[in-house]
């Protein structure tokens, strides 16, 4: 991408997502707004820095902010689509969910006047369905008729990725076994931004999301989480955090790290790091506000102590004793340390090759015997 600093005047060109289009008549001819062998799309946003780069054809007369359909990409197809929304700042959310959502014959929503407002910031005038977990199963039969007779229909969860410990999951299991495509469109997650900013381990981890209500089966499954040696994901309800940190205390011990994300992507966004004891002493006092996050490491491997030569030598010599092979022997070993199959081997046959090379000759002597 080639990007250049300007001082052209700007006037206003998409008013949700406060973009300007900044006048180049060297450039742009008064006839056209684009070039006709480049899609050249040119923002100025806020600082003054102007960007060009091939891309969709955004129409400056219109202030339309969605990409016109190109020869090549007509509009979508009928299908489930699963759209991520923001998680708490409206700017984070993809051109291409916004295509679909302006494209779609209805959206289903977890809250029609919460994604409302969502969908009027970005001047989409789709109609919404109401669609959550206290009435999606009446819905199902309703939006897959409309899905078989062709139509476009959009899922969104009130924020975050539809299906990730929000509704969709089912429907998207009833579109899968009817043959109905299911197209996801990535967008925002709130346990994926937490995690990328954790500092904690990112190679392996495990979402739990939303713990059981029920006592027993909550520390049933915190039990399981503190065992694991992987960084442990949970959606935790703000009035509820105090009694997670004293559980979770327990079990995986005052010392363990973790990260509490609060607000993720919002004003008044926090990331809180210490050890689950100090958690609990620091939010006994303090009360916190809005969606949190929050993250545990896994649990430590234990060292694994290296034998040495003479305890090698010693479990060698009982196997070779009670019968077993020297590459019998070896295997076991092996097996049941964290030495490398090669070395005990070696080993094997430094102690007792010569000893086993003796006891073959004595076989094969007494072989030739006659009876």
């Amino acid at each position: 991408m080639l990007t250049q600093v300007v001082s052209s005047p700007a006037v206003s060109l998409a008013r949700p997502l406060s973009w300007r289009w900044s006048a180049l008549p060297v450039l742009l001819d008064s006839q056209t707004s684009l070039f006709s062998s480049l899609s050249l799309a040119i923002f100025h946003y806020r600082t003054g820095v102007v960007s060009f780069c091939s891309s969709p054809q955004v129409s400056a007369e219109s202030g339309d902010v969605f990409p016109k359909e190109s020869s090549k990409r007509g509009p979508p197809e009928s299908g489930l689509y699963l759209v991520g929304t923001p998680i708490g700042n409206l700017e984070d959310i993809t051109l291409r969910a916004l295509r679909v959502l302006k494209s779609a014959h209805v959206i289903l929503s977890e809250d029609t006047r919460h994604s409302g407002k969502l969908l009027h910031h970005y001047n989409i005038t789709t109609p919404l369905l109401s669609y959550h977990k206290f009435n999606e199963s009446q819905r199902e039969q309703t939006v897959l008729r409309r899905l078989k007779e062709g139509e476009i229909v959009a899922l969104i969860s009130d924020a975050g990725t539809p299906g990730i410990s929000d509704p969709g999951t089912e429907l998207a299991k009833l579109c899968v076994n009817e043959n109905i495509p299911v197209i996801p469109i990535p967008g925002p997650s709130a346990f994926v931004a937490a995690l990328s900013a954790s500092g904690l381990a990112t190679d392996e981890f495990t979402f739990v999301g939303f713990l059981p209500k029920h006592t027993s089966s909550r520390k049933e499954r915190l039990m399981v989480s503190a065992n694991e040696a992987t960084t442990q994901i949970f959606y935790v309800p703000p009035h509820k955090l105090l009694q997670f940190l004293e559980e979770t205390s327990v079990l995986f011990s005052d010392t363990r790290r973790c990260v509490i994300a609060r607000e993720i992507t919002k004003l008044h966004e926090q990331f809180w790091r210490g050890t689950l004891g100090e958690a609990k002493e620091a939010f006994s006092v303090h009360k916190p506000k809005g969606e949190i996050t929050l993250l545990i490491e896994g649990k430590a491997k234990p060292a694994v102590e290296t034998p040495s030569d003479c305890e090698l030598e010693k479990e060698l010599s009982h196997l070779i004793s009670n019968g077993h092979s020297l590459s019998s022997a070896v295997k076991l070993v092996a097996s049941g340390t964290s030495m490398k199959k090669k070395t005990v081997y070696s080993i094997a046959l430094r102690k007792f090759g010569k000893q086993l090379e003796s006891e073959e000759e004595d076989v094969d002597l007494d072989s030739c015997k006659p009876e």
